[in-house]
């Protein structure tokens, strides 16, 4: 259904491309320019009804790599063969036309799709009932918001019965209730043999619907396997720097510090590293510290944060150890927690305090990880209600 042998795409950017009042005031010259690799060398099938994941931190390729299945753009070096009727959402109201009304934008994206035009009429009420927007149907859609383009161009999508559905993050633009009703709908699509490949940075929706995901990095395929892998190898790979330059120092302490965090790790319940972990199992956080300097009973220090910086949890805690470090020690701290977390992706800090009131703070290049929560737990925490019926009566008893 879908194939890439050896595809690369190049960019090519222009440094100091000159305004008009640069060119007046400077002498003319050569104008400097770079080359990109968006994409290196990947090679992948995707067969017939499967629903793969594409994840990756920012400027990884993978938009670069959905439109070049779109056929939006061509590969630099490669081959891309997508057979079957492709459904590209790429990116909000692509295809739209701002002037022309919602309805008249279906029956051109249908005709587009390769619908025929009574193939259009007999999914149209169904389309407008799916985007949920009856009362601007007949209104130019320049006038629409961004939610209001992706949920009909979604709709047109998915009733079109693609044989290749192509998601990007324009999903996210929809409200929670629209976004169960896609999922849904994409898993239905699915079963009937429609193939789907969704970019995105919801790993939740990625490990629901996606058996298998591929891990982009810098333009080079990673992973391409199971889903849980991926997100867990995705995880790890947030936490290197970007740049030699930006790695610089990152492992260590400041010169005046007392030691060196040789490694900071998460442990599942089997003793593997991970990125991934279960939230009703029992995972241990540790580093693994030199010191330098001698250091008396050492606190540790232990906090979680949601992907947005919210605290989650904090606590420290004294160390019942030797009670004093000499230099040249090496020594793990570990602190063991059942994440009792919602799905998502969090943050965890470790850090290393002098119990005499020193000055030295050793801190650890926070980790970055996931929970696999269970679906019906959101927010934060994971209370695990129980839900009990304590009293039951009839409708027709007087004491009710």
């Amino acid at each position: 259904m879908i194939s890439a042998s050896r595809v690369s795409k190049r960019y090519v950017k222009y440094e100091d491309t000159p305004t008009l009042i640069g060119r007046l005031i400077r002498p003319p010259g050569r104008t400097h320019k770079s080359v990109l690799w968006a994409i290196r060398d990947a090679s992948f099938e995707i067969g017939r009804g499967e629903c793969v994941g594409i994840i990756g931190r920012n400027g990884s390729g993978k938009s670069t790599l959905l439109r070049m299945l779109a056929g939006v753009t061509a590969p630099t070096e490669g081959i891309v063969e997508v057979n079957g009727r492709v459904a590209p959402l790429i990116a909000v109201g692509v295809g739209f036309h701002p002037e022309l009304t919602g309805r008249e934008n279906v029956y051109v994206n249908g005709t587009v799709l390769g619908l025929t035009r009574r193939q259009i009429e007999e999914r149209f009420d169904d389309i407008v009932s799916f985007a949920d927007i009856g009362p601007f149907i007949d209104t130019p859609v320049k006038f629409y918001s961004s939610g209001m383009f992706v949920r009909l161009g979604f709709s047109v999508s998915v009733l079109a019965e693609p044989e290749v559905l192509l998601v990007d993050e324009v999903l996210a633009v929809g409200d929670i209730a629209f976004q169960l009703r896609c999922f849904d709908r994409m898993m239905e699509i699915q079963s009937a043999g429609t193939t789907i490949v969704v970019v995105s940075h919801n790993l939740n929706a990625v490990r629901l619907m996606c058996q298998r995901t591929m891990v982009l990095h810098n333009g080079v395929i990673r992973h391409d396997g199971d889903t849980d892998h991926a997100v867990s190898l995705y995880h790890d790979l947030l936490g290197e720097p970007r740049d030699a330059e930006a790695a610089e120092g990152r492992g260590e302490f400041a010169v005046e510090a007392a030691g060196e965090i040789e490694r900071f790790d998460l442990i599942d319940g089997d003793g593997h590293s991970t990125r991934h972990v279960n939230s009703a199992d029992e995972v241990s956080f540790f580093i693994d510290v030199r010191f330098d300097k001698p250091v008396q009973h050492p606190i540790v220090g232990f906090a979680v944060y949601t992907a947005t910086g919210v605290e989650v949890y904090r606590t420290s805690t004294p160390w019942q150890g030797d009670g004093v470090y000499e230099p040249g020690t090496r020594t793990r701290f570990s602190v063991r927690v059942r994440p009792a977390l919602a799905a998502g992706s969090y943050t965890a800090h470790l850090s290393l305090v002098n119990g005499t009131g020193a000055s030295h703070t050793p801190v650890a290049t926070p980790l970055m990880f996931y929970v696999a929560g269970r679906r019906e737990a959101l927010g934060i925490a994971d209370l695990r209600a129980q839900f009990d019926v304590l009293t039951s009566q009839s409708a027709d008893d007087p004491d009710l």
